[in-house]
């Protein structure tokens, strides 16, 4: 994640749905992993938020907010801003991913019981054959489930990569060594639910399917 995509029109789509499923499968954490990467001179990040024509007006007005002060920080007053009792821990907001300190920029990771687990990479999931500080790693995902208590869940972010989402969805879920999962989608961006519990993705599974109802969204299973 780069601070300059705070508060665009994806970032509306993420805090309002994440927000909305913590909620609604019953948290009381929402944990964010923020990976984040320097910002570039590139134009990503300018899209507005209400491009995000689901997104409850709150959410929109919260991240008008994050767009003007670009302060990972402010993601701990999204549950007062919704109304929402879960509380939101952020995960190292001020120290940038590099692939060469991977393995100890995970290790102070602890899953909560009954949390929500969010990693923010730029892109996604590693790709077939490379991987840089843009992505997760499918070994750091199954590190993850393999020491995080069974009724949490993780979400990640994925952007498009040329091939629809459906499709890239089904290879994620070949390449995941264990777990469940579900996703969802609108526009270039997807999230992908993962837990060692299935019970666990069938409750993110119906909470996926209430959101999307009436929206332009995708739910996968």
């Amino acid at each position: 994640m780069k601070r300059q995509y705070l508060g665009d029109s994806k970032d509306s789509f993420k805090w309002d749905y994440h927000d909305y499923v913590a909620q609604e499968i019953g948290c009381k954490e929402l944990q964010i992993v923020w990976l984040l990467t320097a910002d570039d001179d590139g134009l990503d990040g300018n899209t507005p938020p209400e491009q995000f024509d689901a997104a409850r007006p709150e959410v929109v007005a919260f991240c008008k907010r994050l767009r003007k002060y670009r302060e990972p920080e402010m993601l701990v007053c999204l549950p007062g801003t919704t109304g929402a009792h879960y509380k939101v821990c952020l995960y190292k907001s001020d120290e940038q991913l590099s692939n060469a300190k991977r393995a100890s920029y995970f290790s102070g990771l602890r899953v909560a019981p009954r949390s929500l687990l969010f990693l923010d990479p730029d892109n996604g999931f590693e790709p077939e054959k490379s991987c840089s500080n843009k992505h997760v790693r499918y070994a750091e995902i199954q590190g993850l489930l393999s020491g995080m208590p069974p009724d949490a869940v993780v979400s990640v972010f994925q952007h498009f990569r040329r091939k629809s989402f459906p499709e890239d969805f089904a290879r994620i879920r070949e390449r995941l060594i264990s777990g469940y999962s579900t996703a969802i989608f609108w526009h270039s961006l997807m999230f992908v639910s993962i837990s060692s519990s299935a019970k666990m993705i069938e409750d993110v599974l119906r909470a996926n399917r209430k959101y999307a109802h009436g929206k332009s969204l995708t739910v996968l299973t």
